[in-house]
């Protein structure tokens, strides 16, 4: 195995979906491209991790109030990700409300103005997020920290999955261009971080495992249900719909998380 390509497929994850600095120039030929959709749940790792483990760091040695926290966690991953899957929300959300043909809202969806109904959706989106989060701190540190490290892991291996089995709307773009490298095969790169976190939350956190598993019931069934609606509504996924996915999967889950603290599950 050679490990050089999957760190080069990582870095390409990185100067794509984030705003973390990246020098380098990479060749974006096959090998490429499936190396960086194969890092697509470790992407998800490094930027969970690193809200993760700030919040438990301010948490325990600082007396910021859990508004400030909850502020942090909110806005952390926007910046992380210099709002790129935002705007995925953004476009789709135009998109899916004119209420148009399918070719009328791809048309729409490659307008770079944004209209009412993307700045309706995305303060929605991200008030509804907020409030998951702001109420979600009275749970324990150590708990709310693997919570937060896990979401974006879920979240970029629904992207990748729709990416790579999901129908394209379009011959071009983001999504046509990464599929026609890719296979399902290298889906089953994903099982190998998964099983070691699983590992990790049956083995030494028992206490939480019920909610890995709902984590992973509803990641499957929103993969389905957004492979079907994007058929429906656009003719298949874009770079803006996959954007809209983990936008809207991480809202999700922290809604389970939210939910579980009144539950008493957590």
């Amino acid at each position: 195995m050679n490990v050089k390509s999957y760190v080069w497929g990582l870095l390409v994850c990185l100067q794509f979906f984030s705003s973390l600095p990246i020098p380098i120039s990479f060749k974006m030929d096959r090998d490429m491209i499936k190396r960086t959709v194969m890092m697509f749940p470790i992407l998800g790792l490094i930027m969970g991790g690193i809200v993760g483990s700030l919040l438990f760091c301010l948490s325990e040695w600082t007396t910021l109030s859990s508004l400030a926290l909850a502020f942090i966690v909110w806005v952390l991953p926007i910046i992380l990700t210099g709002g790129i899957h935002l705007d995925g929300w953004m476009d789709s959300s135009d998109a899916y409300f004119s209420y148009q043909d399918k070719e009328k809202r791809l048309e729409i969806m490659k307008d770079p103005r944004a209209g009412a109904f993307a700045v309706i959706s995305v303060i929605v989106l991200l008030s509804s997020r907020f409030l998951f989060i702001y109420e979600s701190m009275i749970l324990d540190s150590i708990f709310l920290a693997t919570m937060i490290g896990i979401i974006p892991f879920f979240s970029r291996i629904i992207m990748g999955i729709l990416m790579v089995t999901g129908k394209t709307a379009k011959e071009e773009g983001m999504a046509h261009y990464f599929k026609q490298h890719t296979g399902p095969m290298y889906l089953l790169t994903y099982l190998i971080p998964y099983v070691l976190i699983a590992v990790i939350f049956f083995w030494v956190l028992p206490e939480i495992a019920d909610l890995f598993l709902l984590f992973t019931l509803a990641a499957g069934l929103l993969t389905v249900w957004i492979r079907r609606q994007t058929i429906k509504w656009f003719g298949g996924i874009t770079g803006d719909t996959l954007g809209a996915s983990v936008e809207g999967a991480e809202t999700v889950l922290w809604l389970i998380v939210w939910l579980s603290a009144y539950t008493g599950m957590a």
